[in-house]
């Protein structure tokens, strides 16, 4: 049994990392959150049965979070990307009813997923594209992959938390690796604020935008590069189309106005609106990609106010 475990920062101080692990199961900050707060309220309850000798208190907290997320996970269906449902329409094209929030892999302040000592080293691994390609795998391949590739662990750890062998968690490890290997998340680098040639991509794109300079912002953009609105199953494939869409005058984002957010490991912003008292409000969360100097992928999540208490201001 813990030594001391009355106050409970035994259990809490792993909350943000757990909170990582749940996300990346789970697809969904809010599912995540859940997630952890079931794990931590079990793992209070069980405190007495806790046995030092089986292992850390973050491995017992890793095998009830795992749980969590397989009963979670059992009648769940797969949350996705605009890009993995359908094919790419054109610019003008009708968006579509909207898809229920059960459908999309869901955004996420960076400080809720990413503990702040490896913050750099992980940002990858909750990338919109990176969770959404781990979606694609069952389970307990996922977690298998997770705790390996992600989190480091032993296979001996892995096989131990899942409650089977070695060798069956590294075949799990295996098929993990081969499906995301035929099925490999979209391209991005991790979002940088050191790194110069990001930062001025960035600059460049916030004032073109703000500007209404389409010219500039659409040269910005790599020439196979995405743009999605969820929740609607519409999105778009390259320059040109995006293009388009950005001429439109009835979708002009003419006004708006992008804020700095830390999301997803990734450049991100509120693009906000002025309301009618003039006060800019936000109106969508942006999620851009970035891979080798241009911005590769722009995903704007329409339900502002949805977010913001799991993206934060």
């Amino acid at each position: 049994m813990l030594d001391s475990p009355a106050s409970g920062a035994d259990l809490e101080r792993f909350r943000t990392e757990l909170t990582g692990y749940c996300y990346r199961m789970l697809g969904s900050g809010f599912e995540a959150e859940d997630a952890v707060q079931e794990t931590l309220v079990r793992a209070w309850r069980s405190l007495d049965r806790y046995d030092a000798g089986r292992g850390s208190v973050r491995t017992w907290l890793y095998r009830i979070a795992t749980n969590v997320c397989l009963d979670l996970l059992r009648s769940a269906r797969r949350r996705a990307l605009a890009m993995d449902l359908g094919p790419a329409a054109h610019a003008g094209a009708d968006l579509g009813a909207p898809l229920d929030e059960r459908r999309w892999v869901l955004p996420v302040a960076d400080s809720r997923v990413l503990p702040a000592e490896d913050v750099v080293v992980r940002r990858e691994t909750v990338r919109l594209a990176f969770v959404a390609a781990l979606q694609r795998l069952p389970p307990r391949q996922r977690a298998a992959l997770i705790l390996r590739d992600v989190l480091c662990w032993t296979a001996e750890e892995v096989a131990r938390l899942l409650e089977t062998t070695a060798a069956s968690a590294n075949s799990a490890l295996q098929r993990a690796r081969a499906t995301l290997r035929a099925n490999p998340p979209a391209p991005g680098d991790p979002w940088r604020p050191d790194d110069p040639a990001q930062r001025d991509l960035l600059e460049r794109y916030c004032a073109a935008f703000e500007s209404h300079d389409i010219a500039t912002l659409v040269s910005l953009v790599h020439e196979d590069a995405t743009m999605s609105m969820p929740p609607f199953a519409w999105w778009l494939h390259g320059r040109a189309e995006i293009h388009r869409a950005l001429l439109d005058p009835e979708a002009s984002c003419a006004g708006a106005r992008l804020t700095p957010v830390r999301a997803n490991g990734s450049p991100a912003f509120w693009q906000t609106r002025p309301g009618p008292d003039g006060v800019h409000v936000p109106f969508g969360l942006v999620v851009l990609d970035v891979c080798g100097g241009s911005i590769t992928g722009i995903c704007t999540f329409l339900d502002a106010d949805r977010l913001i208490p799991i993206v934060g201001r």
